[in-house]
């Protein structure tokens, strides 16, 4: 198999677990070179329950993206989702030793990794410390401080927690599988990636990926991100009501779902009528299309107006927090017929289905280009911008070395050539605690 340029997004879902290999193309865009996805058995609501299961899913998976690519699969960014992330709002400051110094990267390190020292909840871990403004001597709404001179340099943070036993979890499910953890990146950032545009950032935009076991929500404003929340409902719900209020099998009602479900009943005639075959030689059942719809319409309801409220918390009520282009419909369950003019209609914003396809390229498969694969091609997005900063810092510091490599020569006097410097990588603060992940699964074994 070929070893090559190229990266993996791995999207451990609650109803599938899907694998995308692909690669920048010279345009700029994603080129998928293969995809592999399998029915995902070991995950209830975004969180792994069964790692057995849970493991084969991903070997299936993996195994049919490196039948469909050809290549070999080693190192994967993966997403983490579920009830158990939360998110607050921090501030905190520095006060630097050299003010007449301008403020450099090692600052803005500083500041970051005193954020991830905060005491959370007992077995709660921060994922993401993310920067929203920051000040220096006093000095407000600064978005990008390096270069700038001052004592005090102060920041609005994100924070982003989640379980560590759940992140533990999918970290063991993934060395298990045979596969190194490249990264880890919290769903919605990844499916922000895919789907929202530049401008829909800048103008203030909500995210809503409605998956099979939650619905994930990111909201951005002047190009950052303000507020991500994870609702423990999804599609799955859906599916379950529609099998208890019909009483008739899983399997039946997801198809029902699909392929005649609607949000909004009022679009059904009362003679409507789709027949399911009864059990072993029972009578087959008969449904009418209005009472589907209506099951659906009760539980979609339900979840839009969870999200609407985290998006008022947010404060979009308020005129400096308007998010003038709406709303962003992705994940499987945004393929639901009507679904976009219900979320219209209860929230009054304006509102898109999301397709992940502007970043792909043009010749891309169309089925990837799907609601459904949108934190799939996000981590993949992710994956490829690791591999580009990796490849810079390699760059660099291979440039460095040439360089003190001919100053060492053109020393005469010198006897022996000493060895260069290796120039210090920059880590990000989340790269150091993916290590430390890597280190705990490690001395597990």
């Amino acid at each position: 198999m070929e070893v090559g340029n190229y990266s993996v997004g791995l999207d451990i879902g609650t109803t599938k677990i899907v694998a995308i290999i692909g690669k920048k193309n010279e345009y700029g865009k994603i080129e998928v070179l293969g995809i592999g996805k399998s029915k995902s058995l070991g995950v209830h609501r975004g969180v792994v329950n069964n790692i057995t299961q849970t493991i084969k899913s991903i070997q299936q998976a993996i195994e049919e993206a490196e039948l469909n690519s050809g290549l070999k699969i080693g190192s994967v960014v993966v997403g983490i989702a579920g009830q158990h992330i939360r998110s607050l709002q921090h501030s905190d400051y520095i006060t630097r030793a050299d003010s007449e110094e301008v403020i450099n990267e090692d600052d803005l390190d500083t500041l970051c990794n005193q954020v991830y020292k905060l005491v959370m909840l007992p077995g709660e871990e921060i994922i993401h410390v993310l920067p929203q403004e920051y000040k220096v001597d006093g000095q407000a709404e600064i978005k990008e401080p390096i270069g700038m001179y001052g004592g005090r340099l102060e920041a609005n943070f994100h924070v982003v927690v989640g379980q560590v036993s759940s992140i533990k979890n999918v970290g063991r499910c993934i060395k298990s599988a045979g596969l190194d953890l490249g990264n880890i990146t919290l769903e919605p950032l990844a499916s922000s990636e895919a789907v929202l545009s530049k401008e829909e950032k800048e103008a203030g935009v909500a995210l809503i990926d409605i998956g099979g076991g939650t619905t994930d929500l990111a909201i951005f404003k002047d190009g950052i991100i303000r507020h991500t929340a994870v609702i423990p409902f999804g599609g799955g719900v859906i599916t379950e009501d529609i099998k208890e209020g019909c009483s008739i099998i899983e399997k039946q009602a997801e198809l029902l779902k699909i392929k005649f479900g609607s949000a909004w009943p009022g679009e059904n005639k009362d003679n409507e009528i789709v027949s399911i075959p009864g059990l072993r030689g029972r009578e087959p059942k008969e449904i009418t299309l209005k009472n589907l719809s209506k099951i659906i319409h009760a539980r979609v309801v339900e979840i839009i107006e969870q999200v609407y409220v985290e998006i008022k918390n947010y404060g979009h009520e308020e005129q400096k927090k308007k998010l003038i282009a709406g709303i962003v419909l992705t994940g499987g369950g945004s393929q639901l017929k009507h679904l976009k003019q219900l979320v219209e209609y209860i929230t009054g914003m304006d509102t898109r289905i999301g397709y992940p396809n502007e970043h792909l390229a043009g010749d891309s498969d169309s089925e990837i280009a799907s609601p459904l694969y949108a934190t799939a091609v996000g981590l993949l997005m992710n994956a490829v911008q690791n591999e580009a900063k990796e490849a810079l810092e390699t760059e660099s510091s291979e440039e460095i070395l040439e360089e003190e490599g001919e100053l060492v020569m053109a020393g005469e006097e010198s006897e022996t050539i000493q060895r260069p410097k290796q120039k210090k990588e920059r880590k990000s603060v989340f790269d150091k605690w993916s290590e430390k992940l890597k280190d705990f699964l490690d001395n597990a074994e």
